[in-house]
């Protein structure tokens, strides 16, 4: 492919915004993609977002920005609960697909995905793609070498608090600024594993692999939360603990929390009997990334100029992974296997803490080559 990727965006929300339409409007990006399309149900939205950031059209109706010859890949924006319907859709429409985290709400409903887009020929990407990181590839070939001598459990998670009542794009008045965060709280695709945790099962089973088992304690502590003086229903699970099992004694504790935090965010601490990774830290002093990785933005090599400074890089980060994939035909190691795989973790959890029982798991993926 030699001409940009017709790219659109599909949820003018939060992400779309931060992490997609802010990111690809800019100079630096259109010889590569550029904006095809938006798309957003809430009358107006689609329409304000392309004008303000020079998006070619808008649409209310997904259908038809999928009948749009211009677009050739959709980034999903969406409420995680929509992802599986729209990603079909999309595949089968025969568009390449980047899935904003988490990719489904079932490991089946990605199954599915997969298969669907083999068939077709569709190039898909799922975040969050941690393993892009250099300092998380650092991380696996310390561990995999034997600097933390024998490995002996790892902790990762994170919590909910208030975090999206208070975000700046839904304090305002216009359709742009007044964005409405109640499905966040809702079933299916709400809750802090979800759209929290899944950071650092990303990291995790990226350095460690593919988990064995999980068991689990689960349960919805905070039954309404309050929005702009609305009060919402909140039925989603946010206070789960969680143990995973990665096999020769290696275990992990996990936890997706309605309040705090043990571990930085996305970055699981490592315990081993020669010492410890906390977070990027080894044994208390900063890991140092040499090599062709040593120049290169944390979040990855597409994050330079202007992006270094913006929010939600790493969103645009993974978009770009789809972009070198569908145009110069660059894999990703954002794949939507490992996507798989960490939806199956979090399924697995509710089972485990809905029945009782260790859940075995059935899905993987090939990790890293480091």
């Amino acid at each position: 492919m030699t001409n940009p990727l017709g790219m659109a965006v599909i949820g003018a929300g939060s992400i779309g915004i931060r992490g997609a339409l802010d990111h690809l409007c800019l100079d630096d990006v259109q010889e590569r993609v550029r904006l095809a399309a938006v798309c957003d149900p809430v009358p107006g939205r689609a329409q304000a977002a392309a004008e303000k950031y020079g998006v070619a059209r808008a649409y209310e109706d997904y259908a038809e920005l999928l009948a749009d010859g211009d677009v050739q890949a959709v980034t999903l924006c969406s409420p995680i609960g929509l992802h599986y319907e729209q990603g079909l859709q999309a595949i089968r429409a025969g568009k390449h697909v980047h899935f904003n985290k988490t990719m489904t709400t079932t490991a089946d409903e990605a199954q599915h995905l997969i298969r669907e887009a083999g068939e077709r020929g569709v190039k898909l990407v799922a975040s969050p793609g941690q393993m892009i990181r250099a300092k998380n590839k650092l991380i696996r070939k310390m561990i995999q070498n034997g600097d933390l001598g024998h490995l002996a459990w790892a902790a990762t998670g994170a919590a909910f608090g208030d975090y999206h009542e208070q975000e700046g794009l839904r304090q305002g008045t216009d359709v742009l600024s007044n964005i409405n965060p109640a499905w966040y709280w809702r079933k299916p695709g709400g809750g802090p594993l979800y759209d929290m945790t899944v950071y650092g099962l990303h990291t995790l089973t990226g350095v460690l692999g593919p988990a064995r088992r999980v068991t689990a304690m689960s349960g919805a502590g905070i039954k309404e939360r309050t929005f702009r003086g609305e009060t919402y229903t909140s039925d989603a699970d946010d206070n789960t603990l969680m143990v995973l099992d990665f096999g020769n004694t290696v275990f992990s504790f996990v936890y997706g929390t309605l309040a705090g935090t043990l571990t930085e965010f996305g970055q699981p601490s490592f315990f081993g009997t020669k010492g410890s990774i906390a977070g990027t830290k080894f044994n208390g002093k900063p890991l140092e990334v040499s090599g062709p990785d040593a120049d290169i933005h944390d979040f990855g090599p597409h994050v330079v100029g202007r992006h270094c400074d913006m929010g939600e890089a790493h969103v645009f980060e993974d978009i770009m992974q789809l972009v070198d994939w569908a145009r110069e035909d660059i894999p990703s190691v954002a794949t939507a296997e490992h996507a798989c795989h960490v939806i199956e973790i979090i399924e697995a959890a509710y089972r485990a803490a809905e029945t009782g029982q260790t859940q075995t798991l059935a899905t993987t993926f090939t990790p890293l080559e480091v």
